[in-house]
Formats: structure tokens, sequence, C-alpha cells
């Protein structure tokens, strides 16, 4: 249950702080700065929330760590309900905000839905969104196996996963807005609507091969040694655990 909380909660902040941007400060703060702020949720969350389910708020990353043996069955399954869970209610949380202005929100403007052709913002095709959203799925899936390995430095998984997610909007919103997650998808488009339901087949089935993509080339690259968990190398090490009550006991005797 606390896997599943902390799933629903990271997940949550990411649709809110990376689709909220878009929706509510886009014109302000331009393609750079939605990036930005889908990067640094992410950042935040693993962690904030990585040492209690390992962060993936992504079903394409969960997908991935199945793959690669780094979660079992049972908590993949359950990741993926928190994951579609979270993003809903905060994309619902963001159209609520949205609407409190004078003339409302217009849905029509997409709310931060994924498309391709006439729905992409660089009108791309179907064809070049999902190459797009397959490769850029497979630089995130690929990050986070590789941050997060046994053999990875400690502590630093949060800066490269973060950062990796900041590229690949960088890359990827004048495509298709970025998906990458078909969670994030999820969300806006059950909103949406139309063209968003009709057209999130690809968001679904395009993050799902690249995170096979991206296990594959981590399994090939990967020198053999002991699976660790995502969840696992973004907890502290023994000795920094420890170290923290004895922090904590000297401050209260101030």
């Amino acid at each position: 249950m606390k896997k599943f909380i902390a799933e629903l909660m990271g997940t949550f902040v990411l649709v809110f702080g990376g689709v909220g941007s878009a929706v509510l400060a886009g014109d302000k703060i331009g393609y750079t700065g939605i990036s930005l702020a889908f990067g640094l949720s992410l950042l935040a969350m693993v962690y904030t929330i990585g040492p209690i389910s390992g962060c993936h708020i992504n079903p394409a990353v969960t997908f991935g760590a199945l793959l690669s043996k780094k979660i079992d069955i049972r908590n993949a399954t359950t990741y993926f309900v928190a994951q579609i869970a979270g993003a809903i209610f905060a994309t619902a949380l963001v159209l609520f905000i949205a609407n409190g202005t004078a003339l409302g929100y217009d849905i029509t403007l997409g709310l931060g839905a994924n498309g391709y052709a006439e729905h992409s913002p660089g009108q791309y095709s179907l064809g070049a969104s999902f190459v797009a959203e397959t490769v850029l799925t497979m630089f995130l899936v690929l990050t986070v196996l590789g941050a997060t390995d046994v053999k990875a430095p400690v502590g630093f998984a949060g800066i490269a996963i973060g950062l990796v997610l900041t590229l690949i909007h960088l890359v990827g919103i004048p495509i298709t807005n970025t998906s990458v997650n078909p969670a994030r998808s999820i969300g806006p488009a059950l909103f949406v609507g139309g063209w968003a339901i009709r057209q999130l087949w690809l968001f679904l089935l395009a993050p799902l091969v690249g995170a096979a993509l991206g296990a594959a080339a981590y399994g090939a690259i990967r020198a053999p040694s002991q699976i660790l968990t995502t969840r696992a190398a973004e907890e502290a090490l023994p000795s920094e655990q420890l170290e923290r009550p004895k922090r904590m006991s000297v401050g209260s005797r101030r």
C-alpha cells in the first residue's frame, strides 16, 4: 500500500507540475520552461519517493524495470493502477484551476494532450511521432535502469533521470507535446475526449515499445552483476541512514 500511494502521489506531482505548467503558464515560460517543469518534478520525486517505490511514476519505466527483473509482476500491476490514477487526479485538478478564470478554460486548446498529424504542435506525421516517442522513451528507460544499476554512482540517479526527462521534452514537445509516459497521456485524453482518445493508442504503444528497447539495450551493455531494484538504488546508504538519527539527536539537545 505504501508503494501504491507513493507511485500515485509521485505521478500526481509529475503530471500536475508538467501538464499544469503547459496549461497554466505555457504562454509565459515556453517549451524550455515546460521541459524544466517535467524534469524538475521527476528529479524531486526520485529523492522523495524513490526509497519507497523506486519512483517509476510512468508505466513505461515500470515495464522496462519488469523486463529487466528489477520489479515483479505483482508490484508492476499495482504501479500501473497507481500511476494512471495519479495522472487522472492531477489532470482534473489542473482543469479545475484553469477554469478559475472569468472566461474559464477552452477544452479545445487540448489540456496538454498528446497528438500527431493535425494535433501535433509542429504537424508531425503519425510515423514521425511514433518513432520519436519510441526513441525518446528508450532514452528515459535506459537512463533509469543505468542510473540505478548496482555499479552506478550512489546518490546521483535523480539528477541523471531528471535531466534526461528535460532533454526528452526539449526534443519532443514540438513533435507530440511529449508523452514517453502512458499515464501522462491518459489523464488529459480522458478530459479532452474526441481526437485525443482516438490518438491515444500511439502514446500507449510507442512508450512500451521504447521501454522494451531500453531494457534490451541495458541488458546488452550491463556487466554481469547483482540486479538492484530501483527502490534499493535510490535509498540512502546504511551508514547514511544511521547517521541521520544521530544528527537529529544532536539538534534536539541544542
